[in-house]
């Protein structure tokens, strides 16, 4: 073990954080050291969670520095057991109570139209991002943690899981790719997580790892609720076996990643998109065929609002249900091109109708004009419908 401990980020550019370090010692007793802009106000209770948190791993001796950037509870927390780990070898966590909103389950036919990327290890991002309704959060523990950062990340997720509150949206983590991220699994399962992404998957038995590796945390834990899985195709094998992906257990929908697909293939990501037309119209194809939703890549310019709006007319147009992306001014953009336009309501309003009035007649078979229509039919039609009663508006 190493003999002092770090976690944590300080500096004038640093919000809501905090870096605390930590060095066990024989004798002393506890010797706190705070720095804080914020020390007259939160002093008492930043020393009492810090002397909670280190009765409950065992430590009675240590020279202890928490240099706060305005930091809440839950990273402070975060950060200093992130730091004990470094010092002293223990699976115990020390969890702070779970806020009520973030009980809730989600459904697997919910609107998926927008999700929120946030890096994991930035927990200024989280705090608020909720406000701007996305339809999901992610929680990242890939690409936008450094290799160094990935432990401390996981705890700081963890705590976020049951800390912040999403405002309704669905709770998603983006965990590593496997194998590692089979690891991140224990500490994003037991902490109410509505949605993990799968990146970089390229094949159904990837997904039967991760829903074994889930299966096996639940049961430790006795955990009853669903956690639903995205896998994020990014490979030319991943499109290519994406259908039997898509249908694998849990999963509610499957995105895919241009950024690392384009790189696959050895080519440039371009605007038109012609050099992904292939593969995202394959990710529609295997969704649907799948009965789940299929989701298009981020929009990486954050500045031009009206490319952004081609490109979400241009993913409806392919089929796509919704889309990621990577700052809260797009979301509202994304939902209001992706909701059903006047031909789709009305087209679905006639079928419900003739649904509801073969129903009232008693008879078994509904059709529209010279068309039948059948459960799976008249399913879409209501989600339409549904999704027309909150047009643009972001829930």
């Amino acid at each position: 073990m190493a003999k002092i401990g770090t976690a944590g980020n300080y500096g004038k550019e640093i919000r809501s954080d905090c870096k605390v370090t930590i060095e066990l010692t024989k004798s002393g007793g506890l010797q706190i050291e705070l720095i804080s802009k914020v020390k007259e106000y939160f002093e008492d209770s930043i020393i009492s969670l810090t002397k909670d948190e280190l009765k409950f791993f065992s430590i009675e001796n240590c020279k202890i520095k928490i240099e706060d950037r305005g930091a809440l509870d839950y990273v402070i927390a975060a950060r200093i057991e992130t730091a004990i780990k470094q010092v002293k070898n223990t699976d115990k966590e020390y969890l702070l109570n779970i806020i009520p909103q973030n009980t809730n389950q989600t459904k697997k036919e919910r609107f998926r139209r927008s999700r929120l990327y946030l890096p994991g290890n930035t927990p200024k991002l989280a705090l608020n991002a909720g406000i701007h309704k996305p339809d999901g959060i992610i929680l990242d523990l890939e690409d936008s943690v450094a290799p160094a950062k990935k432990v401390e990340a996981r705890i700081l997720v963890r705590n976020t899981l049951r800390s912040v509150n999403f405002y309704g949206a669905e709770r998603m983590v983006r965990i590593n790719q496997l194998p590692q991220g089979l690891i991140d699994l224990e500490n994003i399962v037991p902490h109410n997580v509505n949605l993990i992404l799968v990146p970089k998957c390229e094949t159904a038995e990837q997904i039967k790892e991760v829903n074994s590796k889930i299966t096996k945390i639940k049961k430790k834990k006795k955990l009853k609720y669903n956690i639903w899985l995205m896998p994020i195709i990014e490979s030319s094998l991943g499109v290519i076996n994406s259908y039997e992906i898509a249908k694998s257990e849990n999963v509610v929908a499957l995105a895919i990643g241009l950024e690392d697909y384009t790189a696959d293939l050895g080519t440039q990501r371009t605007a038109e998109g012609n050099e992904s037309f292939f593969a995202r119209s394959q990710i529609v194809n295997s969704a649907h065929a799948a009965k789940i939703q299929p989701i298009d890549s981020v929009f990486s310019d954050v500045n031009d609002m009206e490319a952004l709006k081609r490109n979400v007319i241009i993913s409806k147009s392919l089929g796509f249900h919704g889309m990621g992306c990577i700052h809260p001014r797009q979301i509202s953009v994304i939902h209001k091109n992706y909701a059903p336009n006047i031909n789709e309501i009305e087209k679905a309003q006639k079928i419900i109708e003739a649904y509801n009035d073969a129903r009232k007649k008693g008879l078994g078979v509904v059709s529209l004009g010279s068309k039948m229509i059948d459960a799976p039919v008249v399913k879409k039609a209501q989600q339409i419908l549904d999704m027309a009663k909150i047009g643009g508006n972001n829930r």
